[in-house]
Parts: C-alpha cells; sequence; structure tokens
C-alpha cells in the first residue's frame, strides 16, 4: 500500500500537537461529562482559571470546545464526544501496556501514585 496524499496526516499530526497537554487531556475529560465554566475546571483540576483559559483558548482555536455565555459565566462544551472516546481509548491502551509489564497501573488510575 502506497500512500501518496500526505495532507491528511499532515493535519492529524499538527492537530495531535494540541493534545501533547496533559492539562488539555484533563479539561477534554472533564467535558466529556458535562460542560464546566472556567472556574469550575480549575477547581476540578486544581489549576489556575488563567492557566485554565489559556488552555481553553488553545482548544477552541482548533474547534475541540466551544462556549455559550449565560449571565455572566461562559460554559464549555466539547463540539464532538468522538475525541474524549478516542483519548479514553489511548488511556486504556496505555494502561493495559503498563499492567503487561508489571508497572502500578491500577495505583495510577486510583490515584495512589506512591
Amino acid at each position: 500500500m502506497k500512500i501518496t496524499d500526505t495532507e491528511i496526516f499532515e493535519f492529524h499530526a499538527d492537530f495531535c500537537k494540541i493534545l501533547s497537554s496533559s492539562k488539555r487531556l484533563m479539561i477534554i475529560e472533564l467535558l466529556a461529562k458535562e460542560e464546566m465554566s472556567v472556574s469550575e475546571i480549575a477547581e476540578a483540576m486544581d489549576a489556575q482559571p488563567s492557566n485554565v483559559s489559556q488552555h481553553l483558548t488553545v482548544l477552541r482555536s482548533r474547534h475541540v470546545v466551544d462556549s455559550h455565555k449565560e449571565g455572566q459565566t461562559v460554559y464549555y462544551r466539547l463540539t464532538n464526544l468522538k475525541l474524549a472516546r478516542v483519548c479514553a481509548q489511548i488511556r486504556s491502551i496505555l494502561l493495559d501496556g503498563m499492567e503487561k509489564r508489571g508497572d502500578k497501573a491500577r495505583d495510577i488510575i486510583n490515584g495512589d501514585t506512591k
């Protein structure tokens, strides 16, 4: 098989750059469950709202999230839940590999990093 049209792969690689931040992946996971405001996301991630806003700006620039305003509060949501499912699948693959190597995957899942 020969692939001659590399444009979609270049676009894919460029898109994956926005997923290279653990904070952005966490935001995607949170927004997969419900729409949230910056302050709600910041609280859930134990992060500064200004930092969360910067990450949301990047995600919004690539149409990963969109927003709507209710009163003074802006709420964010994923534009396509498929991305959250793909990210969850990748984490599952990573955890499977860790378990096969004997790494402490279950500890990571349960939040015990000792």
